[in-house]
Order: C-alpha cells, then sequence, then structure tokens
C-alpha cells in the first residue's frame, strides 16, 4: 500500500492532503482564499499566489500531523503542476520539489485536470475505464472518454467560456458576490426557470462543442433591462446551462458506446440542478451514474494526492525539473477547434 501526499494551489483554493492507494484519506487541509478575491469579484492571481506561499507550509505541518505520520513515512509527493493559475501553481509545485528532494521521495507532477477526471474512482472502487466524463469547471467544459490514467479522448470543449466561468460572471452581473456558482444556486432555487427567455447556445447542433458566451451577454442584457427580479435571472440562466450540458452529453453518449457509466467531475458538478439532470439522463440510456461527494468536486488535495497514487501504482513519476505549465489539455492529440481552443 502506498501513502501519497498530494498538494494543490492552482487557483484560489491551497490544500494538502495524504491518501493511501487503498482510497483512504487519512488527512486533508484546506485554506480558502474568498475573503481576499471578493472585493475584486473574482481571483486575484498576484493575491492568489501570495496567499499559497503563506499559508501551504503550516497546511503541510497540519496535514502530517492529522494523518499521525511524518514524511520518512510517505511514498511520493504528488503536486499539482498545471493547468491554472502559474504563480499559484509554481507555489505548490516548487514546495513539492522541496520536499520530494529533501525526502528523497518521487516526485509526481499531476494534471489538475487528471485530478478531477479520477476523483471518482477514488470514492468508487468499481468504477472501471472507459467511462465518460463531463469536466465542467471554472476554467474548463470538456466530454471526454476516460481509457485509463494518462489516456484520455476529448470528446468535446468549450469554443469560449467554460460553464463555470459563465457561473462567475453571472453572479458578478447580479451582484450576487464570490464565489459565483454557489451564490447563483441559491439565487436560483428562489426563481422561476421559465420567467426571462435565455438562448441555449448550440442546442441540438452538429457541432459537438460547448459554448456560453452568448448566454452570458444575454444575462447581462436581461439584467439591465430592469424586466426580471434577479432570481428569475438566476433560474432561468441555470436552466439554460443544465439544458446545453445535457444536450452535448447526449451526442456524446452516442459516440461512447463502449463507457461503463456516465461520470461528472469538477466545481461545477457540485450543482445540484447539473448532478441531478446528469442522474436522469444516465438513467435514460441504462448507465451507472457516478459524481464525487460536493466536496471533492471543487479544488481539492485529495483527488490530487488519488492522481499521485494512480500514477505512481502505473510506474509513472517525474524529474526534479519539470515545468509548471498554465495550459494542460488531457487530449495533446484533440482536433484544434474555432473560437478559444486553447481551454483544450
Amino acid at each position: 500500500m502506498a501513502l501519497i501526499l498530494g498538494i494543490e494551489s492552482s487557483c484560489d483554493e491551497t490544500a494538502v492532503a495524504l491518501v493511501s492507494s487503498d482510497r483512504t484519506i487519512l488527512s486533508h487541509q484546506l485554506a480558502g482564499q474568498e475573503a481576499a478575491h471578493a472585493p475584486y469579484g473574482g481571483v486575484v492571481p498576484e493575491i492568489a499566489a501570495r496567499a499559497h506561499a503563506d499559508v501551504l507550509p503550516p497546511l503541510i505541518e497540519a496535514a502530517l500531523a492529522q494523518a499521525g505520520v511524518g514524511l520518512r513515512d510517505v511514498d511520493a509527493i504528488a503536486a499539482t503542476a498545471g493547468p491554472g493559475l502559474i504563480g499559484g501553481v509554481m507555489v505548490g509545485l516548487v514546495t513539492g520539489k522541496a520536499l520530494a528532494l529533501a525526502a528523497g521521495k518521487p516526485l509526481i507532477a499531476v494534471n489538475h485536470l487528471e485530478g478531477h477526471a479520477l476523483s471518482p474512482r477514488l470514492i468508487d472502487a468499481d468504477l472501471a475505464f472507459p467511462y465518460l466524463l463531463l469536466l465542467v469547471s471554472g476554467g474548463h467544459c470538456q466530454l471526454l472518454l476516460v481509457k485509463g490514467v494518462g489516456s484520455y479522448a476529448r470528446l468535446a470543449t468549450t469554443i469560449d467560456d467554460a460553464a463555470g466561468e459563465a457561473f462567475d460572471k453571472t453572479a458578478k452581473l447580479l451582484g450576487l458576490g464570490f464565489p459565483g456558482g454557489p451564490a447563483v444556486e441559491r439565487a436560483a432555487a428562489l426563481g422561476d426557470a421559465r420567467a426571462v427567455p435565455l438562448p441555449r447556445p448550440l442546442l441540438g447542433s452538429a457541432e459537438p462543442h460547448f459554448s456560453f458566451a452568448g448566454l452570458k451577454s444575454a444575462v447581462a442584457r436581461a439584467a439591465d433591462s430592469g424586466q426580471y427580479q434577479v432570481e428569475d435571472i438566476a433560474a432561468s440562466f441555470s436552466q439554460a446551462v443544465i439544458d446545453c450540458l445535457i444536450d452535448r452529453t447526449r451526442r456524446a453518449l452516442a459516440l461512447a458506446d463502449d463507457a461503463t457509466a456516465l461520470v461528472v467531475a469538477g466545481g461545477v458538478a457540485a450543482n445540484r440542478g447539473v448532478r441531478a439532470a446528469l442522474e436522469q439522463l444516465a438513467g435514460e440510456h441504462g448507465m451507472r451514474f457516478v459524481a464525487p461527494p460536493l466536496w471533492l468536486c471543487t479544488d481539492n488535495a485529495a483527488m490530487i494526492a488519488w492522481a499521485g497514487a494512480e500514477r505512481f501504482a502505473a510506474g509513472l513519476t517525474d524529474p526534479l525539473d519539470v515545468a509548471a505549465r498554465p495550459r494542460w489539455p488531457l487530449d495533446p492529440m484533440a482536433e484544434p477547434v474555432r473560437g478559444a481552443g486553447v481551454k483544450a
């Protein structure tokens, strides 16, 4: 049994976890930065990087103490190496390198997206490859066939905004505060999803990809019109996002007939409406639906440690000169898409 220390610092959450290869989470420590970024309505990269540097050392000490182990007991150090805000990624990765060097342990540079992609296997030992994954977060919105550790086929991505990005921008437009996703979900629960006519970009299109920029613009026009209640705009927006996600996922299911399950991961996977709609879709296709618990959907170190455990078991480790990467596609061979395909 291997014990992996995981470090996550790709955006505005600093986290450290110890996870064993038998799927036991021995400890998890997390420090958020909501108060620091709230005045700006979004994450400020420089503020985030400095906060990571301040809190990461005590978090590591706390995680080791919580697990009742020392650094010498760890088999490998796993740290997010991208994609993400490069300053924050560098803080976590350099810390992971220092620990690996000082303790003489292997380093595992983890793709943050692979952390999300493999996280359902941390809580579901029966989830077998290949499975269809809807990866929905603040910076990414993709449909992937997860064929194995390090092996992914991208079926769709966003050509502009990601779903989580659209939630954050909608929250800012409506004055709902930060972080945007939970704020919009709370407001939507009090509104009428049929009250505001909003578009469903690419709904029914033969093109496999997602688009949310036009929906965001429509929300801005609805808010500026003064005709609608904030809660109704939030509810209508949420339903439009769900309709788009389900339509695109349904199309991908037709291309992934060997998938063992429909899986969702990433920050937007914490949205209860999204989860319920995907579970219904899986049921319609006679498939298992797998979603991590809500806390494991948002950025965390347990998923990084688990991805590290999966890679360690496959004999995949990295040299100490491995570079931090602001962009790091899971499927580098995927065909480029029109629009903001760099997010692929």
